[in-house]
């Protein structure tokens, strides 16, 4: 009887050890977090800017030649991703704040750098993970959603203001905040029983309007207004582990 509950529990713990040694990462039930490098590749242009008023009169008109785009950027990358199913995942991405630059196109290049801004833009989203669970290698693609605000966004150049309002102006400057949508395609690979390395290649179709409120020198207020599409591209590469 003894020998028999011997080797009962020597197969149990056989067992045991025989399915701790085949769990594999990004299994259903995991989760996944991760630590690494953004980088922004702005892709659009920017409209005309309009002069919405001058001294509180309504003006609503385009300056010829004007417009806006925004710089490459880089960033730290956070992200968590739970694992439905072996397949499904939900996840989010962040990158820590970041400046972008705003830089003058058109006859507003001569201007180079006129304005920063620092972008928050985390992503929720669903990915479908090819492969089973057991490959080292695995492919995904992801849909989702961006909410992205803009915070401290001012204008540097005086060079810019003077020439725009007149001397001796002042002026303040703001991005308008939206919902975008996301899509990814990446992939990971799993050199370690929790360990991996991904790396991923995100679009966002992403517009801001850029308000400037400017004061002249003579107490008169000018609002304009410049529609920028942003489009950014985003790669990412980073580490992770799954729990």
């Amino acid at each position: 009887m003894k020998n028999e509950v011997k080797a009962t529990c020597m197969s149990a713990v056989a067992c045991l050890a025989v399915i701790a040694g085949n769990a594999h990462a990004q299994a259903s039930g995991t989760t996944t977090i991760g630590a690494g490098w953004l980088h922004i590749m702005p892709q659009g242009e920017s409209g005309l800017t309009n002069v919405v008023s001058a001294g509180g009169l309504p003006v609503n008109q385009d300056v010829p030649d004007t417009g806006t785009h925004a710089s490459n950027s880089d960033a730290a990358n956070f992200s968590i991703e739970y694992h439905i199913t072996d397949n499904i995942g939900v996840a989010l991405l962040m990158g820590t704040p970041f400046t972008s630059q705003l830089v003058g196109d058109r006859s507003l290049s001569q201007f180079g750098v006129i304005g920063e801004t620092r972008p928050l833009a985390p992503i929720l989203e669903a990915r479908y993970h090819l492969f089973s669970a057991d490959r080292k290698f695995r492919p995904f693609v992801g849909v989702g959603v961006n909410y992205t605000w803009f915070a401290n966004t001012h204008l540097t150049n005086n060079s810019f203001i003077a020439a725009s309002f007149g001397p001796g102006s002042s002026a303040s400057a703001s991005l308008s905040p939206s919902w975008n949508p996301v899509a990814e395609i990446g992939a990971t690979y799993s050199f370690a029983r929790h360990w991996l390395v991904g790396a991923s290649l995100i679009y966002m179709p992403l517009s801001t309007t850029l308000t400037t409120h400017a004061d002249t020198a003579v107490g008169s207020e000018i609002v304009t207004k410049t529609r920028i599409r942003v489009n950014p591209l985003i790669t990412l590469f980073n580490i992770a582990y799954t729990f």
